[in-house]
Formats: structure tokens, C-alpha cells, sequence
């Protein structure tokens, strides 16, 4: 397929979920299907795990959802249910990013040393990298699922780090919304407020996103320069070979 074509289908896909999310009541959706869910017994926790991992590979916000389990079924057994399927439904989109994109990018860090050892590099490190992001209130989550998987990072320090990232924001997500007496009011963000712990949370993701600058410009810039010095002692090797 030309690259041309390649380029014009993924901006239709993106005008056109653009267009669902603006012209389509998710959020309304999102309210019913808790409103359900909550005397649905396991077959509404089962529809929620479903439409929680479509809502995540198609870009759409989850923080309705995550607040509606805790309304639900209250803050442990909402902690229960949104944990393992939060990091699913991101190891799914994670799936989706790295098979349609990651060959792509492999192409073209291949013909650049730098860019080559940068990617390694990070996937050397993942498990640090990902979960410092995931503690960030900054990155969206969504998005950042797909990002991740253009990197190199192991599907298994992905998980294991999107689940401890994740886990103190769905603890408080969920916490919040089994305050609520009503679905509505999680629509109308009448929530009550977790005071000192959401403000403690906030401070700590902001600290993340710091961290995680850090290290991912340190490691760049220490891939930057073993690729360097790769490059400049492969002449002097080649003449010693001749």
C-alpha cells in the first residue's frame, strides 16, 4: 500500500473517532452501562471489563467508568474489578500500537545508529521509564499506551509496570466514586473529594513526570554517546583489518 494511502486511512480513523467522541454521548453511555452494571450481578462486571478495554483502545476517556465501579460495587471490590482490567485494556492497545506501528519505527531508527541505540536503550530500562509515566498526571493515559508500544520496552515490564503505576490513581478513582449516591453525580462531578490524599497523589505524579524526564534524557543522552563512539571507532577497526 502506498505510503500516501497509509497516511489518508489513519486520519479518516482519527476524523472519524474525533467526530464519535464529539457528536456521541459517551459519557452518557458510560453512565448508563454503570447504572446497569451496579444489579447486573458478573455479567455486568463482565460488559464493563469489555466496554472498559474498547473505551482504552479507542482513545475514549475511562475515568467515568473507573469512578461508576467504585459507585457500583463500592471502593475493594471496585479496586478489584478496574485494576486487572485497566492494565488489559492497556496492554491491549499497547498490542494494537506495536504491531501496526512498531515495524515502522524499527525501519526508521534502523538507518540512524543514534536513534538505534536510543530505542535500545529505553527498552533496557522500561520497567523504570513506564512506571514513572504511568504515575504522571500530565501524559494522558490513553495515549500513552500507544506511545509506549513504538518503544522497544518488554511486554512483560510494560504490564507488571502499568500495574503498579496505575494503582494508586484507580484506588483513589475508585474511592472517589463509591462516595457518590447517585451515577448522575458522577456526570455532574459532584464526587466528594478525597481531600489531602488526592492532593498527595497529584504532588507525587508531578514528581514522577520530573523523574521520569530525567532518566529518559539521561539515557538518551548516554545512547547518544556509546553510538558516537561506536561510529567514530569503526574506521579505526577497519583499518586495522586492512
Amino acid at each position: 500500500m502506498p505510503k500516501w494511502s497509509r497516511i489518508a486511512i489513519a486520519a479518516a480513523l482519527a476524523g472519524a473517532l474525533l467526530a464519535g467522541v464529539l457528536l456521541f454521548p459517551v459519557d452518557r453511555w458510560a453512565l448508563a452501562l454503570v447504572g446497569w452494571v451496579r444489579s447486573a450481578g458478573p455479567a455486568g462486571a463482565i460488559l464493563f471489563a469489555v466496554a472498559y478495554v474498547a473505551a482504552t483502545v479507542l482513545l475514549l476517556p475511562g475515568s467515568v467508568l473507573t469512578l461508576g465501579a467504585g459507585f457500583a460495587y463500592g471502593p475493594a471490590l471496585g479496586l478489584l474489578l478496574v485494576s486487572p482490567v485497566s492494565v488489559l485494556a492497556a496492554t491491549a492497545a499497547f498490542t494494537v500500537g506495536r504491531s501496526t506501528a512498531r515495524g515502522w519505527v524499527s525501519r526508521k531508527v534502523s538507518g540512524d545508529p543514534r536513534f538505534a541505540a536510543i530505542d535500545e536503550a529505553v527498552g533496557e530500562s522500561g520497567f523504570k521509564i513506564v512506571f514513572l509515566l504511568r504515575l504522571s498526571p500530565v501524559l494522558p493515559f490513553n495515549l500513552l499506551n500507544y506511545a509506549l508500544g513504538l518503544t522497544r520496552v518488554s511486554l512483560r515490564d510494560y504490564v507488571l509496570a502499568s500495574f503498579l503505576g496505575m494503582l494508586p490513581g484507580t484506588l483513589l478513582y475508585v474511592y472517589l466514586g463509591s462516595l457518590v449516591t447517585s451515577a448522575s453525580e458522577i456526570a455532574a462531578g459532584h464526587g466528594a473529594s478525597a481531600g489531602g490524599w488526592q492532593k498527595a497523589l497529584y504532588a507525587v505524579g508531578l514528581i514522577a513526570t520530573v523523574a521520569a524526564t530525567v532518566v529518559i534524557t539521561r539515557i538518551s543522552r548516554q545512547a547518544l554517546e556509546r553510538a558516537l563512539d561506536r561510529k567514530r571507532a569503526a574506521p579505526a577497526a577497519r583499518e586495522l583489518h586492512t
